[in-house]
């Protein structure tokens, strides 16, 4: 598969706020993986959710708006509780469903962790930048799609 362009297309970026430190680093590796394959700042709206939690509404919204591509960025990071279990859980299901249901290329880059390190890790250290890797599927998939479709 040769690189996913963006040129053209209105995306979405979907950023968990909750453990901030870590998805300014996912995201700022979407919107660098974007630029670089043609996607302008004018293309990009920047959704910023309190947490992972709440990205599957914000996806919902976005499936309705007509965008060509959505990103949904977040990190879990494992604590005491089985609030983890939960909240990885949920998210990933219903940016699943959402997708699929809508027909929307996504791309998941919400990262599941058991310690803070693991998390820097995958967003933009010895693991890369998850954030990067989700922009490109996601624009990849906007590929696959089309031509399914045989729109290309």
């Amino acid at each position: 598969m040769s690189e996913p362009d963006a040129s053209g297309l209105r995306i979405a970026l979907i950023t968990s706020s909750f453990n901030e430190f870590i998805t300014k680093r996912l995201h700022n590796g979407a919107m660098e993986a974007l630029a670089a394959r043609g996607a302008k700042p004018d293309d990009i709206t920047q959704v910023w959710v309190p947490g992972c939690f709440e990205i599957p509404l914000a996806l919902a919204e976005c499936a309705e708006q007509g965008y060509d591509a959505v990103v949904c960025l977040g990190a879990v990071i494992r604590g005491e509780t089985s609030h983890f279990d939960f909240v990885a859980g949920e998210a990933a299901r219903g940016i699943a469903k959402i997708s699929t249901e809508k027909r929307l290329p996504v791309g998941f880059g919400v990262i599941t962790a058991e310690t803070t390190d693991q998390a820097m890790e995958r967003s933009g250290g010895k693991r890369g930048n998850k954030g990067r890797e989700a922009a490109i599927a996601a624009l990849e998939m906007v590929e696959v799609v089309a031509d399914i479709r045989g729109k290309r």
